[in-house]
């Protein structure tokens, strides 16, 4: 899986960013009477959604990494790649499909909490907690990640994607105000073409035609390119 592909995603997938967990950003409290501590606390938060997508990363890496050893990664790639087109071109929406409203409520529970707190480590886990937020872009990345066929390559992927959603996160928080409508309807037109460019990849890779980068042949070599 090409690395480009996590940024862009991430880039793209800020706009979706701005308006979800834009309201979060604009909430933060500050902390001190110096434009130091308030800019250090919205650099925290984005540090600690950035580690939770280097974390899934890991995770997800790992089970692409079992899945190339088992001699399957590359079916499981192209059934990620259908299943993204599918659900994108047949809800229109990347929501979860999996009933966790349960654990959702708990992780705005803790979230709210701590957003009465004005500390640097209560910014930081603020900032976990929201990477754990369901998130369809952030599943489009994981599966991306899986593809990679690497722990560490798994969390290079995710830790890229998370970087590409910083500067408008970041933006939002320290301006104050969130990105105009009319700014998010013309660049949110980049959204669906990232995934359709990850899913069309996922797909690529999974039928190991042989191309370097693009799609290796993995059931020749047995390892991640």
């Amino acid at each position: 899986m090409e690395y480009w592909t996590a940024l862009m995603l991430g880039v793209a997938g800020s706009l979706h960013c701005a308006g979800m967990c834009g309201p979060l950003a604009l909430a933060l409290p500050v902390t001190g009477n110096r434009v130091s501590g308030f800019v250090l606390g919205r650099i925290a938060y984005n540090l600690g959604r950035v580690i939770t997508y280097a974390a899934l990363g890991i995770i997800f890496g790992l089970a692409g990494r079992t899945l190339l050893m088992a001699g399957i990664q590359r079916w499981v790639s192209i059934a990620l790649g259908l299943l993204l087109l599918i659900g994108f071109f047949g809800s229109r929406r990347l929501t979860a499909v999996i009933p966790i409203n349960r654990m959702v409520e708990r992780l705005k529970f803790r979230m709210a909490s701590l957003l009465r707190r004005r500390s640097l480590v209560s910014f930081i886990v603020l900032g976990l907690l929201n990477g754990l937020l369901p998130c369809g872009l952030v599943y489009v990345a994981c599966a991306g990640a899986a593809a990679t066929g690497g722990v560490w390559s798994g969390a290079q992927y995710m830790l890229l994607f998370g970087c590409g959603t910083v500067p408008m996160m970041f933006g939002i928080s320290l301006s104050g105000k969130l990105v105009p409508i009319t700014f998010r309807s013309k660049l949110s037109k980049v959204v669906p073409i990232s995934v359709i460019v990850i899913a069309t990849l996922l797909i690529l890779r999974g039928m190991s035609l042989g191309i370097p980068y693009v799609s290796p042949n993995l059931s020749a070599s047995g390892s991640c390119h």
